[in-house]
């Protein structure tokens, strides 16, 4: 038995159910839509659950505002950095607003629009292959929920969106395929950045529910909770402690692997394209992936619109091309910058901890320097140009600071005079203080000119850093073949 469509779409998550809706709308004569999914439950995941300003606008373009309504979503208005008991606000320009909540619920209401749409079947079957007749897919084979028998489901045009462990990216992709990479994981939007680990997020997602997601490297430790209880929570402001220490004891700690992959052209093979995680991942931290879906989205619906033979791989090729590069403005821009700031809020070594000093020093100047980044992380300013000029405006900055900024310097008590009784006094170079914790003491010291020679080998290393971060990831964005 086989079954013909249009359009089949495999995967009903994010990018999957907003493509089937907006497909259904288009001007062009009505196409049957197929979209298949292994279980219409409810996901239950850790990640997706921040929508940026401009994934809210792509949302209301879709005709898809909707989903957000009923799952008490939480309006975002920008982010708190906190470094070492500093806090810097990085609120969103001109009013902009962004959405959290329960990535499941999020889901489930795109679903809900999907069935909902003229011309789209949602069925629960898993996709067991793709079904290829003369070089070109013209459909999958599928066994329904409860079914043991496959069955064949065949389009025109079939549309992968299974997520980021995608069974057929190397299928669709063959030779062109890129590889996907893993830096750590994220075990569960305040971004608190501890010392000798990654960064650690907090964001609302419900009226009654913040979620806590922290950066674990590996190889993952063997007990997580421990490794929270003793690495990473002393870092995070005390208020937060109790709170953590209550759901470490009642909630199971989940995880989920912060990949990179990125994008490829799409003309291996016919009859077949890769949409979403399956096709181009970043790290989550920017919270950015969803934007970065709902964009592809809009952009593809409105080129399939104009096609009135999906089996003419002519126009699909011009289609594709046309696609990538007007994706190219936002796509690379998040792309980018959720992995370099990783790189940079995840510091290990001490250049990338200089750059993570002045990056947060950056911030603290306000104006532009915090205009300009939120605007570019939140998809409203979406411009490598515009990312390349503060990535690279933060490393001399950094490397400034260096030489005109204090620097903490630790003084041990046996070398020092300048206290009695325990009681630390100033001296002529700084603020002398005591650490508690270790009975040693602290200065807060400007650079002298002896200093500089060491300084000016670690700028140079800083500066090479930046551009060893930055150059591979535009790289890969720039690559058409």
């Amino acid at each position: 038995m086989s079954l013909q469509y249009d359009v089949l779409i495999v995967g009903a998550g994010i990018a999957g159910s907003a493509l089937a809706h907006a497909l259904s709308q288009s001007s062009a004569p009505q196409r049957r839509i197929a979209l298949l999914e292994r279980s219409l439950a409810e996901p239950d995941r850790i990640v997706g659950e921040l929508l940026q300003p401009a994934g809210v606008a792509f949302l209301d373009k879709l005709g898809l505002q909707g989903a957000l309504e009923g799952i008490d979503a939480i309006p975002v208005h920008g982010y708190a950095v906190v470094q070492d008991g500093r806090i810097v606000h990085i609120p969103y320009p001109d009013g902009r607003e962004g959405r959290s909540f329960h990535h499941g619920l999020f889901v489930q209401g795109l679903r809900e629009h999907a069935k909902r749409a003229k011309g789209v079947d949602v069925i629960e079957a898993t996709v067991n292959e793709l079904v290829e007749e003369e070089g070109r897919v013209v459909g999958v084979k599928a066994t329904r929920s409860g079914c043991k028998e496959k069955e064949v489901f065949r389009a025109d045009l079939t549309i992968i969106a299974d997520g980021c462990f995608s069974n057929f990216r190397s299928t669709v992709q063959g030779p062109s395929a890129r590889p996907s990479s893993t830096k750590s994981h994220f075990c569960a939007r305040t971004v608190a950045l501890v010392r000798g680990h990654g960064p650690v997020l907090l964001y609302q997602i419900s009226e009654h529910d913040t979620r806590i997601l922290v950066d674990v490297k590996g190889p993952l430790p063997s007990d997580l909770k421990k490794h929270i209880i003793t690495e990473v929570m002393p870092s995070l402001p005390n208020q937060l402690h109790e709170p953590i220490r209550a759901a470490l004891s009642s909630d199971r700690v989940r995880r989920m692997p912060n990949s990179f992959l990125p994008p490829a052209p799409q003309t291996h093979k016919r009859g077949v394209i890769l949409l979403g995680d399956a096709w181009n991942m970043r790290h989550p931290l920017t919270g950015g992936g969803m934007t970065v879906a709902l964009s592809d989205v809009y952009i593809l619906s409105q080129h399939l619109d104009k096609i009135n033979d999906l089996l003419d791989w002519s126009q699909m090729k011009d289609i594709l091309d046309k696609w990538w590069w007007e994706r190219k403005g936002l796509a690379a821009t998040i792309n980018i910058m959720s992995v370099a700031l990783y790189d940079v809020f995840g510091a290990d070594g001490e250049c990338l901890t200089v750059f993570q000093d002045g990056c947060f020093k950056y911030f603290e100047r306000g104006g532009e320097s915090v205009r300009g980044p939120v605007s570019l992380l939140s998809g409203i300013a979406p411009s490598t140009s515009l990312l390349a000029y503060h990535f690279f405006y933060v490393a001399l900055y950094s490397i400034w600071s260096l030489f005109a900024h204090p620097r903490r310097m630790r003084a041990p008590r046996a070398n020092s005079k300048s206290h009695v009784n325990d009681t630390p006094n100033m001296t002529g170079n700084g603020e002398v203080h005591t650490d508690e914790k270790n009975s040693d003491m602290h200065i807060m010291q400007i650079p002298s000119i002896l200093d500089y020679p060491r300084l000016f080998w670690l700028s140079c290393r800083v500066l090479w850093t930046a551009i060893a971060i930055f150059g591979p990831l535009l790289w890969t964005e720039i690559r058409w073949w």
